[in-house]
């Protein structure tokens, strides 16, 4: 495939996010099924055996998966989440424990972070980064997040992680060689770069660098802009 024309590229990163949500999608189901509903009411386990075996599907881009819970401090349920990782080296999954505990000096109070704090406020998805994470895995991350609800009621997040460096590439694997591009997230922050001039998490200057109007990505808070550098990493 080409990538000369921006709304092809937008497009296709467009269609590479929708798939990483469609995934996000199945662990929102399996939370509202019966079981993991009374699950959420009560502090139980949500989440079964099959939607962690969703990080080995064949083609699939997320690294990490699950549901994060809101805490209920009026029904004694603290916070929790069901998160699963694959192991960088050996591909194994493993389950996701950061420190929960208000009382420890590296507590992480999940509810203040963007992925968690925007779907609770809005209702809708979000994606954040690329961000480091220093409360998790350590690595360089996007993570796409849903609101789960039930009854009305916010219950928490659905959510996947996927590597920056994995989404590289398989974008440029998929869009092939063409004209210069950033894509920038609604931060100004480099998601994906076709310079060597700039690197992925750069904070890009608003005026100076595009060569051309910027492309909106559909369903996402991304935009494509054209740059002027001759030298590709596609090429």
């Amino acid at each position: 495939m080409t990538a000369a024309v921006p709304e092809t590229v937008a497009a296709v990163v467009g269609e590479v996010v929708e798939g990483v949500f469609a995934t996000v999608a199945e662990v929102h189901a399996a939370a509202l099924r019966p079981a993991a509903r009374e699950g959420l009411r009560t502090g139980r386990p949500v989440l079964d055996d099959d939607v962690r075996e969703l990080l080995h599907r064949p083609g699939q881009l997320a690294v990490g998966l699950g549901l994060v819970v809101a805490p209920r401090p009026d029904r004694g349920l603290p916070l929790r989440l069901e998160w699963w990782q694959l192991d960088p080296d050996g591909g194994r999954l493993r389950t996701l424990e950061p420190d929960l505990r208000p009382t420890s000096l590296g507590y992480y109070d999940y509810t203040a972070a963007e992925w968690f704090d925007v779907p609770r406020r809005t209702g809708r998805r979000h994606v954040v980064g690329p961000y480091v994470d220093v409360h998790g895995t350590g690595r360089y991350l996007l993570t796409l997040t849903e609101p789960v609800v039930v009854d009305g009621e916010f219950v928490g997040v659905a959510g996947a992680d996927v590597s920056v460096g994995r989404f590289e590439a398989h974008l440029l694997g998929r869009l092939g060689p063409g004209a210069p591009f950033l894509l920038l997230n609604g931060a100004d922050r480099v998601v994906l770069s076709t310079s060597p001039r700039w690197l992925v998490g750069a904070l890009v200057p608003p005026d100076g660098i595009a060569t051309g109007p910027a492309t909106a990505v559909p369903g996402v808070p991304w935009r494509l802009v054209p740059v002027e550098d001759r030298s590709l990493l596609t090429a």
